[in-house]
């Protein structure tokens, strides 16, 4: 078996402001404060001897490896992501960084999200990343627009209800 993966889907190079500094934060914690610590335990784990046996070097070894990738992955996406922290010229149709509440067609039930950029997803907060069916479904519709959209469990049906942008501070 080998080691091999398929390269991932190209995402979109979208983020708003706060998923940019969230992302900048991160790597500034990783590379100022994480891995010092980790290489520092290395270190302390290699003096003690034999690595091939010494659980403790094996799993920092790990670790520093995780933090290393995290922090190359970070470092090419911060350079090629472009900040949007504008509001759209027409504020009533649906594109990134809106907050659009959709109603189902079936159930009536009413939802909630915001679009967002691919590395700022968070489902509990309802943001859902702009290359998700449901969000390219729904992109440049406009309040009272029916939409379908190609889910997991099948095509559903959801209507605009309203669109909203945070203003740009």
């Amino acid at each position: 078996m080998s080691r091999w993966r398929p390269p991932a889907e190209k995402s979109t190079a979208l983020i708003t402001r706060e998923g940019h500094a969230r992302l900048k934060s991160e790597l500034d914690e990783l590379w100022r404060r994480r891995r010092p610590d980790v290489v520092k335990a290395l270190a302390a784990a290699a003096a003690e001897g034999d690595r091939s046996e010494n659980a403790e070097y094996i799993y920092r070894k790990k670790q520093l490896g995780e933090i290393d990738r995290r922090l190359r992955y970070l470092s090419k996406r911060l350079e090629t992501l472009r900040v949007v922290d504008t509001v759209p010229s027409d504020p009533e149709a649906v594109f990134f960084g809106a907050v659009v509440e959709v109603e189902h067609l079936r159930s009536g039930a009413l939802s909630r999200y915001r679009i967002v950029g691919p590395d700022e997803t968070d489902a509990k907060l309802g943001w859902i990343s702009i290359d998700s069916p449901l969000a390219r479904a729904m992109l440049k519709k406009r309040i009272d627009d029916e939409f379908e959209a190609q889910l997991p469990d099948g095509p559903q049906r959801f209507a605009i209800v309203t669109v909203e942008y945070a203003t740009a501070s």
